[in-house]
């Protein structure tokens, strides 16, 4: 087994000790089941990663918009506020 010499931010590494302790387990055998898992290409998948691709998934199988409607940057701005009085300008 090799050795691996790495540099770390002493506070990262504080951290990780208090969460390994808290986990039963070591700072050590959590970056040799990284190291492993990213050298097997078998790494966990990223769930903020995941999570966007699900919502781009369902946004676009979505019928929600079956009718092609459009809306332009000024349709945006062009309606009234809820508790206000018509906001609605004319040009002058």
């Amino acid at each position: 087994m090799s050795n691996l010499t790495i540099a770390v931010d002493d506070n990262i590494i504080k951290q990780a000790r208090v969460r390994a302790i808290q986990q039963g387990t070591s700072v050590s055998a959590k970056v040799r089941e990284f190291l492993t898992s990213y050298a097997q290409g078998t790494s966990a998948p990223n769930p903020q990663l995941a999570a966007g691709q699900a919502l781009i998934a369902t946004a676009r199988s979505s019928k929600a918009n079956s009718e092609g409607a459009t809306w332009t940057r000024d349709d945006a701005y062009d309606r009234a506020y809820p508790g206000a009085a018509n906001t609605a300008s004319t040009p002058s």
